[in-house]
């Protein structure tokens, strides 16, 4: 089952959201401000990402900023105990299905949930659009 893991202040987890109902996808919310990740939730997330610790990291949050960490100087286990103590900075929304991995609103890559017939359909269909 797709997870989508937003904070409700986020455009970018609104235009997630409306984008899966939109295409009748189903999925289950979860709101990150309430019902932060847990370091073994995080450890996953990283073993999805093609990028490591930086595919999760928002370097314009101003937690970020202020905290002034070198995200590249830490272990791998305090790097996960500074997202469960400070979750303001992941990206968000977090879109993942064990398998695929999306982090932040990209319409193109969020197509990539669909399931395979509605992605050739659609692909069909925005031919026909542009031909």
């Amino acid at each position: 089952m797709l997870s989508l893991l937003i904070t409700p202040s986020s455009t970018s987890s609104r235009k997630a959201r409306k984008w899966l109902v939109d295409h009748d996808i189903p999925f289950n919310e979860r709101n990150m401000a309430r019902h932060p990740l847990n370091g073994d939730e995080i450890k996953e997330l990283l073993s999805l990402t093609e990028n490591g610790c930086w595919d999760l990291v928002s370097r314009q949050s101003e937690t970020f900023k202020r905290l002034n960490v070198g995200i590249e100087k830490l272990h791998l286990s305090q790097f996960i105990e500074l997202l469960v103590a400070h979750p303001q900075i992941l990206k968000r929304p977090i879109l993942v299905d064990h398998e695929k991995l999306q982090i932040g609103f990209n319409e193109d890559e969020i197509r990539s949930f669909l399931p395979r017939e509605l992605r050739k359909d659609e692909f069909k269909t925005l031919l026909a659009k542009t031909c």
